[in-house]
């Protein structure tokens, strides 16, 4: 998909992160670290996903909210928006796995918009539980968009990712 308008929205949390069996202080969040290396490889636009309530800090309260929220199947209000999502082709959509699928935040973000027509390219960052159900539930909330295969990366790889992530956007056509 030469010369298609892209657009890289993501969800990432910085602070204490759970990695390698270990919380651990991320200066950048794993999804940001990804949306990046994905903006160097496409030269696509960067929009960061932010909600008007911050997370917690600490790392296993932030889990609990999260979890709290999915049981509500909360919308968690959007502190940013973009003016216009129709002149976009390609969306990157980033996310860490929270609870088996993607932040709730994400969720309120796909319900925001018009995706008809626009073609969705998920990645997530996990330690452990891969892509959950976001690709089916992103489906759900998007029937009108083509969603293509995402790929799922271990938070504790994501310095070491960009061959993984390269061959994934060559897979799909969207890099030569």
């Amino acid at each position: 998909m030469p010369n298609s308008k892209i657009l890289i929205a993501y969800f990432s949390r910085k602070g204490n992160n759970y990695v390698n069996g270990r919380i651990i202080n991320l200066p950048i969040g794993n999804t940001e670290i990804v949306a990046k290396k994905i903006h160097e490889l496409t030269g696509g636009d960067i929009f960061e996903i932010k909600t008007v309530k911050q997370y917690p800090e600490d790392y296993y309260e932030t889990t609990e909210v999260a979890k709290e929220e999915k049981r509500q199947n909360a919308r968690p209000e959007l502190a940013n928006k973009l003016d216009d999502i129709s002149s976009y082709d390609v969306i990157f959509l980033g996310y860490p796995n929270w609870w088996g699928t993607m932040p709730m935040a994400v969720f309120t973000f796909l319900e925001s918009y018009d995706f008809a027509g626009r073609t969705i390219a998920p990645f997530c960052t996990h330690e452990g539980s891969g892509m959950g159900s976001s690709e089916h539930d992103i489906k759900k909330l998007c029937p009108n968009a083509k969603v293509l295969p995402g790929i799922a990366i271990r938070g504790s790889n994501v310095h070491r990712a960009d061959k993984d992530i390269a061959d994934w956007l060559k897979r799909l056509d969207l890099i030569p």
